[in-house]
Parts: C-alpha cells; sequence; structure tokens
C-alpha cells in the first residue's frame, strides 16, 4: 500500500513539461490509490527550466528588464525572485546564450557577458544577496569581463585606457580597476550550476572546446586561449590566488571562473543546487516511492542529469526510486547501479517518435505505465 509518492522528473523535453508529467504520475496513483498523498515536485538540472522549476516550487516573482544581448543590443530578459525576498535565480541563456544570435552573428571575439551582469546587478538592487545562477547554453568567450563589467570592475590596457568587456580584449587587459566595484556585492552568496569540468584554458579549455560552436574558426580558439591564459594570469597577479585550473573554470566561455575568481562563488551540479534549493531531502523524508525521468534515459543520465540526482537523494534515504522515460536505453545492471529500483519505458514498442512526442499521447503513456509498475511493486 502507498500512502505517500514523490514525483521529481525533469521534463519531456518537445512533449511534456516536468509539472505534466508529474500530474499524469498523479492521475493513475489517484485512481487506484486514492488515500495515497502524491508530492508533485518541478526539477530541473541547471540548464533550461531551471528558473521555471524554482519559481514553481518555492513561489516567487519573476522580473523582466531590458539588457545588453551577446552584441550589446537591448533584450527583455528574465529572473525570478523567490519568496524569500533575497534569493534570485538567473540563467545566464536569458541574457548572453547562444539562441540569441542568428548564425552569422556568431563571433566569441566580440561577445559579452554583460546582460548577465546587469540581471544581477538589478536583482542587488532589488535587495537579492543569494544567488542561483545556471550559466550553460552561452554565446561568449570573455571570461566573464562583460559580467564584471556591469558589477563595477573595469579593465585597462597598458596605457590605461579602459577596454571594451568582450572576448577579443582579454589579450590587452593590463589592470583591473575595482573602485567602482558595487558595495553590495560584498555581502552576496553566489551558488552557480555548472556539470561542465573544463578549466579556463588549455586544450581542454573554454576556447579549445566550448568556442567553436559559438562561431570561432581554428585561429580565433587560438587566440581566445591565449587571451584566457593572459587575463587569468594577470587576475592571479593582481589578486593573489588563481582559480584558473579549477573544474568548471571553462564553462559558459570562462564565466564560471569570473564567478569563482571574482565573487567566491560555489560551483556545484546543477542538479544537487536545485534539489538543495528545494529541500528535496526533506520533501522524500517519509515516502514509500519516488518516481523521476526525463525524455531519454540513456548513458547520458547517468552522468549526473536529473534522474540521477534524485536518484542518489532517495538511495542515501533507502526510498526506492523507479524512472520513467520515452525511450530507455541503459539495462537493468546500469539502472541499478545508478540506484534506480527499474527504469520503465512509457513510448508503446514500435510507437513512430512523432506519434510518441505529441503531448497527449505522452501524457496517456505515462498514465498507462504508472498505473502497470504501481500494481508491480505494490
Amino acid at each position: 500500500m502507498y500512502n505517500k509518492i514523490v514525483v521529481a522528473s525533469d521534463s519531456f523535453k518537445g512533449s511534456l513539461t516536468s509539472l505534466q508529467v508529474a500530474q499524469n504520475v498523479e492521475r493513475a496513483v489517484c485512481e487506484d490509490y486514492p488515500s495515497c498523498k502524491v508530492v508533485k515536485v518541478n526539477v530541473a538540472d541547471g540548464g533550461e527550466g531551471t528558473m521555471d522549476a524554482l519559481q514553481q516550487t518555492l513561489g516567487g516573482r519573476k522580473v523582466t528588464l531590458a539588457v545588453s544581448d551577446p552584441l550589446g543590443r537591448k533584450v527583455d530578459a528574465s529572473y525570478v525572485i523567490l519568496d524569500d525576498a533575497v534569493t534570485a535565480v538567473l540563467e545566464m541563456s536569458a541574457a548572453s546564450g547562444l539562441p540569441l544570435l542568428a548564425p552569422e552573428e556568431r563571433n566569441p571575439s566580440k561577445t559579452s557577458t554583460l546582460g548577465t551582469g546587469e540581471l544581477i546587478c538589478d536583482a542587488l538592487a532589488k535587495g537579492c544577496r543569494r544567488f542561483l545562477v545556471g550559466i550553460g547554453g552561452s554565446a561568449t568567450n570573455d571570461a566573464g569581463m562583460g559580467m564584471l563589467h556591469a558589477l563595477g570592475y573595469r579593465f585597462r590596457d597598458a596605457s590605461g585606457k579602459e577596454l571594451a568587456p568582450v572576448g577579443g580584449s582579454m589579450i590587452h587587459v593590463a589592470s583591473i580597476d575595482a573602485s567602482c566595484r558595487l558595495s553590495e556585492l560584498s555581502d552576496a552568496e553566489f551558488i552557480v550550476a555548472c556539470d561542465v569540468k573544463a578549466p579556463l584554458y588549455g586544450p581542454d579549455g573554454a576556447a579549445y572546446v566550448f568556442a567553436p560552436q559559438k562561431g570561432a574558426d581554428k585561429a580565433m580558439v587560438e587566440a581566445l586561449d591565449e587571451g584566457l591564459r593572459h587575463f587569468s594570469s594577470v587576475c592571479a597577479k593582481a589578486m593573489g590566488y588563481d582559480c584558473s585550473t579549477l573544474d568548471g573554470s571553462g564553462a559558459a566561455g570562462g564565466l564560471g571562473y569570473a564567478f569563482r575568481q571574482f565573487l567566491g562563488a560555489r560551483l556545484e551540479r546543477g542538479v544537487e543546487m536545485v534539489l538543495d534549493a528545494i529541500h528535496f531531502d526533506d520533501m522524500i523524508a517519509d515516502a514509500h516511492l519516488v518516481i523521476t525521468g526525463e525524455g531519454r534515459v540513456d548513458s547520458q543520465t547517468l552522468t549526473g542529469k536529473t534522474p540521477f540526482g534524485v536518484a542518489q537523494r532517495a538511495l542515501r534515504l533507502g526510498i526506492p526510486v523507479i524512472a520513467i522515460g520515452g525511450s530507455v536505453a541503459i539495462d537493468k545492471d546500469q539502472a541499478q547501479l545508478a540506484g534506480f529500483k527499474d527504469v520503465l519505458q512509457v513510448t508503446p514498442e514500435g510507437m513512430p517518435l512523432q506519434e510518441a512526442m505529441k503531448p497527449e499521447v505522452a501524457a496517456e503513456s505515462v498514465y498507462r505505465t504508472i498505473k502497470t509498475l504501481l500494481k508491480k511493486y505494490e
């Protein structure tokens, strides 16, 4: 008999939102177990949808303002202030993301994270002092110079001239002027969702691994990497410490480095940041079963995506976890090693993908799968 079931699934991208997955699980549970409490938890892994997931779970209000896009043009971008009035949730892609640029506009020597810094400035002015930031999907490779410019830092060349905060300027930085740094930053805490382990520079760094997809050719990649090396050496000399070789410093074109080096941020796996923020362990403490999932459960799931993070939390508390997916590409041994009691594909065998991804079809598939698994594990 089930008394409490927690549903914490990522979205089935292109088909069902996290909440819609949970609603269809609840529909199945309540038909056969009307006295069972179903707790629906909107979760994400630090990427797209993280802001909405935290707002729906913790409450809050969305703030929208005009900020600079990666090329300095004005674009409307949003962030969320949670109900505690001190926590802001941001996705840097809202202001500095690759989708904001047409393919022919992509050039990481000219793009900037300025808009991301403008979002932070606005939140600081509204009293926020705790920041949860997702940094996936960037169009930039500026080592966070743009964000830092918005926060009051100025970067100058050898003649003392202020440099534009773009990727191509890193190589020319000779000094850092922090005299206009926002005083509110002294009381601010930054927790950054980052699943990328790349250091700032080198063959595994920001430029070589990620800049090509942002529009860089071979020569630009080499120039950007040299710029990252130079910029971090100037910062290390001026500040007395160096975060450039730490895991995650190369994320979002070096934005991870800027958060660490200048703002003392803590970088965490995206799903861990989200689960900590919503106090997930408390939510599941007395649950009999946890149901999680995503559109495709495969080897990537086991590297730290939402279902894996959920399973690890439940496993520590001795609570069984079942994962569902539109498609499943792992075997039972892999599933058990990851902490899943079972992994179930909701799409009937032979159903064309185009049909399976229709929201009404996917919803019915989730519903029918849950009806079957509840009887199996009762």
